[in-house]
């Protein structure tokens, strides 16, 4: 929770530490599909959340190409065979020529029937087990093809839904509309900018120290922070140190330190929670 009082100090005996610049997290939210935009209810200043629907880009095509792809897998389903129908008739003849080979066994033993005519029966019988297992093979390749097209459809079904889920505008993030760049009506295409937001509840101040300051601050560290309150001083706040830069560089002309001439100082984010006097680009202070 934010901690703030006013002070009559203007700040002119530099009686701070390190200064920078509010900033906050901004995420611009971009189109995931193509098509007309046929409903956003965005504006800006307005508050959204992560689970509400802002707007919707057309999905007709994508719901009929759904549809299309459906019909395909129904009519995949029609050609499929049963191999064990196709195959009953094979199976059934080597049955036959089993039992006859049987049969003819026991007349060649008792010299009713020839050995040529047991071997003809034997031979056939072969000729039909090859034909059974070349059809059984086939019959097995065609439905393993049509599986696998149907597999590739089940997937492309799954893409299309998943396009017409990323049709439905969403923010990323809990926070505040800062701009508006698409209207309901007009055509987008994937990744066009569509509005930006921030949270700006948690605001962070980027500030500036000294190469002799970077060894009394570190992460987690509880510091004041002072807004500018314009002519009635300035307000403080409770930060908390959540990041500190492991390379040094110059100091930016616009940020002023403790010690001014120092050329190389290192950047620091200090998180403030906002009560909403705090802007993006507003200088602040910090106290150690």
């Amino acid at each position: 929770m934010a901690v703030f009082s006013l002070s009559a100090c203007k700040n002119k005996n530099n009686d701070f530490d390190a200064s920078g610049v509010f900033e906050t997290v901004e995420v611009t939210v971009s189109a995931k599909g193509n098509g007309e935009i046929v409903r956003f209810d965005v504006s800006e200043g307005q508050e959204v959340d992560t689970h509400t629907p802002l707007g919707l880009i057309d999905t007709v095509q994508l719901y009929l190409q759904k549809m299309q792809l459906q019909a395909s897998i129904r009519a995949m389903n029609g050609r499929r065979v049963s191999v064990a129908r196709q195959i009953a008739a094979l199976k059934q003849q080597i049955e036959t020529q089993q039992r006859e080979y049987k049969r003819f066994e026991t007349l060649v033993r008792e010299n009713a029937a020839s050995q040529k005519q047991l071997d003809d029966i034997g031979a056939q019988t072969v000729t039909l087990e090859k034909q059974l297992a070349a059809q059984t093979e086939t019959l097995n390749g065609a439905n393993s093809s049509l599986a696998g097209e149907q597999e590739a459809l089940v997937i492309r079904i799954a893409q299309i839904d998943d396009l017409i889920k990323n049709s439905i505008v969403r923010s990323p993030i809990k926070g505040t509309v800062l701009g508006k760049y698409a209207e309901a009506g007009e055509s987008t295409v994937q990744g066009r900018a569509l509005f930006k937001v921030a949270n700006i509840d948690s605001m962070f101040l980027r500030a500036y120290i000294t190469a002799s300051q970077l060894s009394a601050v570190k992460i987690g560290q509880q510091v004041k922070v002072f807004s500018d309150a314009g002519e009635s001083g300035r307000k403080e706040y409770a930060g908390k140190i959540t990041w500190i830069s492991d390379r040094a560089e110059f100091t930016p002309k616009t940020v002023q330190t403790r010690d001014e001439r120092a050329n190389l100082v290192y950047a620091v984010k200090i998180a403030v929670t906002n009560d909403g006097y705090i802007k993006r680009g507003m200088y602040g202070e910090i106290k150690f």
